[in-house]
């Protein structure tokens, strides 16, 4: 992980989970962190979410809240994900978690190739960024924790397509119950085995 400028600039990493989902929200999450934060998660073993498993994410969430200077979430529903498309409702949930914080961040790490149109402050694109930025990284995780609780408590609501297991992923025994079942209003129908 690379540190980043001097101990006073509040770099925030931006990331998003669920982009490749057939069902529920687009989530992002935004983390503010000063260079010795950063420190002091990479040795708690942050990194790039998909890299940990479902307890290593969760034992690090209460460290990341706590050593941010400042962190929020944004979302872009399904609603918002047919209407603009995929790639630009995961810029409008980027955008959604930077409005709401409360610190302003001198630089905006963006993970991916496309920077969040009309966003007002600095910002840099990072491919690979959850590997190689810590707060990108913090962001990751952040985002996919809270998208995973989500999903389990919507399996509840929607019993029969194992969403507290594929969380959303089109997996076998998800893409069948769509077979069967048909669609939720949370499923994506422009998505391809989705309609």
């Amino acid at each position: 992980m690379e540190p980043n400028h001097d101990s006073a600039t509040k770099v925030a990493g931006v990331d998003e989970v669920g982009r490749g989902c057939l069902f529920g929200p687009v989530v992002a999450a935004v983390v503010v962190l000063l260079p010795d934060a950063c420190e002091q998660l990479q040795s708690l073993g942050v990194t790039d979410s998909k890299r940990l498993n479902p307890s290593q994410r969760e034992s690090l969430i209460v460290p990341i809240k706590t050593l941010a200077t400042d962190y929020a979430l944004g979302l872009a529903t399904v609603y918002d994900i047919e209407r603009l498309n995929i790639l630009y409702a995961s810029l409008l949930a980027m955008r959604r978690a930077l409005r709401r914080l409360s610190v302003l961040p001198d630089l905006c790490l963006v993970d991916g190739n496309q920077p969040i149109p009309n966003l007002g402050l600095p910002q840099q694109t990072v491919v690979q960024g959850d590997r190689l930025h810590t707060e990108i990284a913090a962001a990751s995780i952040l985002a996919k924790v809270w998208r995973d609780r989500l999903l389990v408590r919507l399996d509840r609501r929607y019993p029969g397509y194992h969403l507290a297991r594929n969380k959303g992923y089109g997996s076998a025994a998800h893409r069948l119950a769509l077979q069967t079942l048909g669609p939720t209003p949370q499923h994506r129908r422009s998505f391809k085995g989705c309609g």
